[in-house]
């Protein structure tokens, strides 16, 4: 699909000439499926789809998606909430995308995908990450305090050296580099662009400047070409094309304006606002977002910019959490997630010790060759032990970027949790024991759809403020830790940390023997469909 330029109007232009138009759409392009949700900006949210896509893993490390699924997809979820709300398509004043951070979608000069996007959590590039890191320390660049992040797997020119080694003829093709979420827009009819935090965690912008690092390209060996220019969130990128009119039920020309990274956008609509507020995502992967009122940098963790500016979010994001369950639940015959929770909550506390790094791990180790492990069996030990094992595995990973937190000097007063995982009582619980603090459920929280279709309403001035997005949102019952629970994990944990450094060097030289199997090219590789439902 081709791109279409952006509508000369303004957007105080737009809603004029539409008064009724008061309704957005956010569109949430996760791991595991496309979620869109209408809201109305008087009324809140009136409809919601979701529509599921595939994971495929081809080789150890590698997390990858469909680009066609990902438009077929959204495609379908649009047209979803457009039929079940029975609106009339010329009153939704705009769109806006969000989706995960930092994926990689290589495409032509046409904008078509190259090759299947990869996904924030692949974690092929280690020997790339090592170069880079290694080159830009040689010429004297602080990539850290120009970024704010350091070079990790979550690094997208990493991957792009990958590319170049393992599959040139895709490089060679090459046009542009976005995000997930940009893309999906592009296709939609907006102008070609990177997303204000997608640009940050990529690693090839200025934090403070927003602009190209030429050094980091330059180590990289790439072209500077490859990178659209940056839109912040709620900016006017475009319009809707006539092609997903079409497919979609809205009207030919619908403002597209930019949205935001999924993890920023669900901690903006869960309320995390004031510095110490901060949201516990148990999502596919596991995140943590606290918000602060100036940068925040440290090696160990992410910085993103919050939606409202002038204020910023420091956050972790593991690489395993919900996709960690799902996983489980497809070893042990496809039990349900339910039937899985009763018989974990029989089970006594850290009975069994879980290392989540089933894909390596991001923050705060950043090391893509750790590998998961249960720790403590024998035969005594149930499918229930070894379930529970797993939730208190992702809480101990949330407690030790608490402690980083703390590190920083970031005092964290009001925790909140969301996301697929919130839905388990026992998953909450367990988290509010390991961490020893109060959770406050997001209810029902729609996630980063909300966000979008709120970021879409500010830029179009529909919301009067950025607060506004918390009249949508309702809150459950507060979880508290239990005290003896509580100790028991104080103890675990140390344990915990101490066998995630035990096993570390056996990971590396396990993955080291896994990396010598890597296929030079992926459409030779078989490729693992992890499945749809999400924990």
């Amino acid at each position: 699909m081709t791109t279409a330029p952006p509508p000369h109007l303004p957007p105080a232009a737009m809603t004029a000439k539409y008064p009724n138009r008061r309704l957005t759409i956010g569109v949430d392009l996760g791991s595991s499926g496309v979620k869109a949700l209408l809201v109305d900006s008087k009324e809140g949210i009136l409809a919601e789809a979701n529509c599921p896509t595939g994971l495929y893993t081809p080789f150890a490390g590698a997390a990858e998606a469909d680009a066609s699924e990902w438009i077929q997809a959204a495609q379908k979820a649009v047209r979803g909430v457009v039929t079940r709300s029975g609106i009339d398509p010329q009153d939704v004043a705009g769109v806006a995308i969000t989706g995960m951070v930092p994926a990689v979608v290589v495409t032509d000069a046409q904008g078509q995908a190259l090759r299947r996007p990869m996904l924030q959590n692949d974690a092929r590039a280690e020997t790339e990450v090592q170069e880079l890191s290694a080159r830009l320390a040689t010429v004297g660049v602080d990539v850290l305090g120009r970024t704010g992040s350091a070079v990790t797997q979550q690094s997208v020119a990493p991957t792009l050296m990958w590319l170049k080694r393992h599959e040139p003829d895709v490089m060679a093709k090459a046009a542009l580099v976005q995000g997930s979420y940009d893309w999906l827009a592009a296709q939609m009819g907006a102008r070609p662009h990177v997303e204000h935090n997608w640009a940050i965690e990529s690693g090839f912008f200025d934090l403070h400047t927003d602009r190209l690092i030429p050094e980091v390209l330059e180590a990289a060996g790439l072209d500077a070409a490859l990178l659209p220019p940056m839109a912040r969130p709620a900016q006017l990128v475009g319009a809707l094309n006539a092609a997903w009119a079409r497919a979609t039920g809205l009207a030919p020309g619908t403002p597209i304006l930019a949205g935001g990274a999924d993890h920023v956008l669900s901690a903006y609509a869960a309320g995390v606002e004031a510095p110490g507020d901060y949201l516990v995502k148990l999502g596919g992967a596991g995140d943590i977002l606290a918000a602060a009122n100036q940068p925040l940098v440290d090696g160990r963790l992410y910085l993103d910019a919050h939606p409202a500016p002038g204020r910023w979010l420091v956050n972790g994001c593991m690489a395993t959490s919900g996709s960690l369950t799902r996983w489980f639940s497809q070893l042990v015959g496809g039990a349900s997630f339910e039937d899985l929770e009763a018989d974990a909550a029989t089970r006594p506390p850290a009975a069994v010790l879980c290392l989540p790094y089933f894909l390596g791990e991001k923050s705060p180790l950043h090391d893509p060759s750790l590998r998961g492990a249960y720790v403590g069996l024998d035969l005594a030990h149930t499918r229930g032990d070894l379930y529970r094992a797993t939730l208190e595995a992702v809480a101990f990973a949330f407690r030790h970027h608490v402690e980083v937190f703390a590190e920083m000097g970031m005092e964290l007063t009001r925790g909140m949790v969301a996301n697929g995982g919130s839905r388990s009582t026992l998953w909450k619980q367990i988290t509010a024991d390991v961490l020893g603090t109060d959770l406050t459920p997001v209810a029902n929280h729609p996630g980063a759809s909300l966000g979008a279709a709120a970021v879409a309403a500010k830029g179009l001035g529909l919301l009067d403020s950025w607060g506004q997005v918390r009249g949508f949102v309702e809150f459950g019952e507060t979880f508290h830790p239990d005290p003896v629970r509580a100790a028991v994990y104080q103890d675990a944990y140390a344990l915990w940390r101490q066998c995630g450094e035990a096993i570390r060097p056996l990971s590396h030289a396990l993955a080291k023997g896994l990396r010598a199997g890597v296929p030079t090219t992926l459409g030779k590789a078989e490729s693992t469909n992890l499945g749809n439902a999400a924990q």
